[in-house]
């Protein structure tokens, strides 16, 4: 069952509206729970942009293409490396943003649409394992337990120079597992490269007791249902 109030888009409030945020490019904000704009650049939308998705990952290409509007990817190739005491929703927010921002450099005249995303389990960043073993170490860690997913979402349009950023958030809770279920899980679904080890849209969603979120794409990495919202904002007809 999916519960809106578990899975939120919260407006980033580190820059003052209508000023030049630290990427020099100005922001829109989204309330949901008031469904109203927040609006910081009032530049009308382009004619034809062409839609970027800043990823290499095949995942958000797929979820991309259940919308049917044409695009190419670009990777980032950013450093994702976590800086001392960084808080994960400003972690996830900055990283979001500068996939976008390293996109945009070089595209004109574009929508650039960029994610990330992280798992939290109690303090612990819960990225992408990257070896078998430490996906084994987290699952053992999440067995049994409620973890909370944190997606980013920017879209950033280089005609006007404005971007958008969402968060969004999704609730998990896992089963108990015991090590047969996480190895053999592991194995089959070798999910090296998904935060917090799981691959909910496979094998992975079999871990799971329940989610709580408002949009399941989200949880695979790109929340299709805002993502739709900031491209009509932006001209995109969908």
């Amino acid at each position: 069952m999916f519960r809106p109030e578990l899975c939120s888009s919260q407006k980033h409030t580190g820059v003052t509206l209508g000023q030049k945020n630290p990427y020099n490019t100005l922001i829109e904000f989204h309330d949901p729970i008031q469904d109203t704009f927040y609006m910081a650049d009032n530049a009308t939308p382009t004619p034809s942009l062409q839609l970027v998705l800043a990823s290499s990952s095949i995942y958000r290409k797929q979820l991309l293409e259940k919308l049917q509007v044409p695009f190419i990817t670009d990777s980032p190739d950013i450093d994702e490396t976590r800086q001392p005491g960084e808080e994960p929703i400003s972690l996830v927010q900055r990283l979001t943003i500068e996939k976008a921002a390293a996109v945009a450099q070089r595209h004109n005249n574009a929508l650039i649409i960029a994610s990330d995303q992280l798992a939290v389990l109690g303090s612990e960043v819960l990225g992408k394992p990257g070896t078998k073993e430490k996906a084994i170490q987290q699952l053992q860690a999440q067995s049994g337990k409620t973890v909370r997913f944190m997606t980013g979402l920017c879209v950033w349009n280089t005609a006007t120079g404005k971007s958008d950023y969402i968060l969004d958030t999704c609730d998990t809770k896992f089963r108990n597992l015991n090590q047969q279920q996480i190895e053999d899980y592991t194995q089959k679904d070798a999910p090296l490269y998904c935060a917090g080890s799981i691959k909910t849209e496979g094998l992975g969603i079999t871990l799971l007791e329940y989610i709580h979120g408002s949009d399941p794409n989200s949880l695979v990495g790109l929340p299709l249902i805002q993502l739709t919202t900031l491209l009509q904002q932006h001209g995109i007809s969908l």
